[in-house]
């Protein structure tokens, strides 16, 4: 007999072989036969007409500090997810000295839009070193394994302090940041992140790292390159083809592995296909490159209840910031406080957020069902036009539907050709992942942890507007894929031996909800959820842990520790 046994689903088991009816046997946390089984399962799962694909792996996280006090990893959890990878993008909260946990906040909550009320509540730092926040966390079991990455910016503020943010660094400061990128990576982290970015600030301005020397960098990335079982991750402006990075070549010529991400940006929207050129050529020739791509537009979600819209930085909106949803819903109702706001313009000196929210080319109302492929003619530039209407009239009618609680789309990248062809070329190319999808960040701002799931909606099964990506390659990109990438070859595939971690799914009934906005972090911190269908049963390390979307109770998840 064995422990669980999933009889006649549909199975997807992310090898990239075409789909099949087989039973999958499981017994002590991993899959033990699949094919016909005879043999009984002292619990049984009929899963006649679903699809049984492996639990997705999400390498592109920032759940550093939900994952101190949340066992279920909310919203991850909820499409599927049974392994995330933490610590991208330099942000993180280790190391850290006794007295500067604070600061460490303030850099997540201005880089990832995190409450920083939420996190000083929820955190209850237990550790100094990275190692130790490992053993910290071994101390909460979760519904998923997580494993995680040694932030740039956590590791100058230890060694720097107060001079964090500055760019010259003696050689004694650089050898002891690449030793304790050495001791990291014994401990267990999977890699190292740093951003070089200007969409990543906080109060403090760019966050430490993003202009580090050269010097910095490659000993650190000599440290990672040696250890032989990580990960250099960054986030840039330069696309990954070097540009403004004066380490980067140097990086690739030593053979340290990479991975970045990736998009179609509208000031280059070609300049992608060199990326992938260049990391199949580094790939070949040096050490892994691996551009991650993410599954839509990336972009942000306007509404009264989000960080952003149009009308935020205008003179007559300002002083109402403050009151609740159901008087600013009563404003915008009021012609004349609406005919004074459209005489004004946005009052701010950042240009980046000027054109924000007068882009009325790239917004777009989210609808429901929600729409992540528009098309140009149903942007409010293009609703404007054709109803011979300002766009901000638009807009606001858009804002105030269903009491205020609607959200528009605003894609930022991957959306030069108003459509989605930019990123099947990506997601097709066989040096990129998935990834981008932020989970556990962006509260108040975009809501993109439902990735997994859009990923077998959309490019499966609904897109109208261009061709589909064969199912059993969308399950291989988010399972083994990713899996791989980071070195954990032990999952990803539901195939004998590997861990088995399965989702089981009525394909036909997956269906994504527009985001809403909860009040459920700690302190009352609001962050955006997008609830699904479809999932009847996500399964840990043999272990149900989800079905039809209720959390079981169970929680076999564990700290994952990468060695070589």
């Amino acid at each position: 007999m064995h422990e669980l046994v999933i009889r006649g689903g549909t199975v997807v088991d992310g090898t990239g072989a075409a789909p099949r009816v087989a039973d999958i046997a499981i017994d002590d946390g991993v899959v033990t036969a699949v094919g016909a089984i005879d043999a009984p399962g002292a619990t049984e799962i009929d899963a006649t007409d679903t699809l049984v694909t492996p639990g997705w792996v999400d390498v592109h996280t920032h759940y550093d500090g939900q994952v101190s006090w949340d066992p279920e990893l909310a919203p991850s959890s909820h499409h599927g997810v049974t392994t995330v990878m933490m610590g991208n993008c330099g942000v993180g909260f280790a190391p850290v000295r006794a007295g500067a946990e604070g600061f460490l906040i303030e850099l997540m909550e201005g880089v990832e839009d995190i409450p920083g009320t939420a996190l000083h509540e929820g955190i209850d730092w237990r550790w100094e070193t990275y190692g130790e926040y490992l053993d910290a966390l071994e101390e909460m079991p979760r519904t998923m394994d997580v494993g995680g990455q040694l932030p740039h910016a956590a590791v100058r503020a230890y060694v720097l302090g107060e001079r964090a943010h500055e760019y010259d660094v003696t050689p004694d400061e650089i050898a002891e940041m690449a030793q304790i990128t050495r001791d990291a990576l014994a401990a267990g982290a999977y890699g190292f992140s740093t951003s070089r970015t200007f969409l990543h600030t906080s109060k403090h301005g760019l966050v430490p790292g993003t202009n580090s020397t050269p010097d910095e960098v490659i000993a650190i990335a000599e440290a990672v390159r040696d250890s032989g079982h990580a990960l250099f991750q960054y986030v840039s402006d330069d696309q990954g083809t070097g540009g403004d990075e004066d380490w980067l070549d140097t990086l690739k010529e030593m053979g340290c592995p990479t991975t970045y991400t990736l998009a179609q940006t509208p000031r280059s929207p070609t300049a992608f296909r060199d990326a992938l050129a260049e990391a199949s050529r580094v790939t070949e020739e040096t050490a892994p490159m691996i551009p991650q791509v993410a599954v839509r537009p990336t972009g942000m979600l306007y509404g009264l209840q989000s960080s952003f819209h149009p009308f935020i930085a205008h003179p007559s909106y300002r002083p109402h910031r403050g009151d609740s949803l159901e008087d600013r819903v009563a404003l915008l109702r009021d012609p004349e406080f609406v005919e004074r706001l459209l005489s004004e313009e946005p009052q701010t000196r950042d240009g980046f957020v000027t054109y924000m929210a007068t882009a009325w080319h790239q917004i777009y109302r989210l609808g429901d069902p929600v729409d992540y492929e528009p098309t140009a003619e149903s942007s409010a530039a293009g609703v404007a036009e054709r109803e011979g209407r300002r766009t901000e009239e638009v807009v606001i009618d858009w804002m105030i539907e269903n009491d205020g609680k609607n959200f528009m789309f605003s894609p930022l990248g991957n959306y030069h050709g108003h459509d989605h062809e930019a990123i099947r070329e990506m997601l097709e190319h066989p040096a990129t992942i998935p990834g981008a999808g932020d989970g556990g960040a962006h509260c108040g701002l975009i809501c993109d942890a439902s990735f997994p799931t859009y990923m077998l909606t959309h490019w499966t099964r609904d897109r109208t507007r261009g061709p589909k990506i064969p199912i059993e390659r969308a399950v291989q990109l988010q399972t083994s894929a990713t899996a791989d990438a980071y070195g954990m070859t032990d999952r990803g595939r539901l195939v004998p031996g590997m861990v088995a971690d399965v989702n089981v799914i009525d394909y036909d009934a997956l269906h994504l909800h527009p985001p809403h906005m909860v009040h459920d972090l700690p302190a009352g911190g609001r962050r955006l959820l997008q609830d699904v269908d479809g999932y009847r049963h996500t399964i840990k390390s043999g272990v149900v842990t989800f079905t039809d979307g209720v959390a079981t109770g169970a929680r076999p998840g564990k700290v994952l520790r990468s060695r070589p």
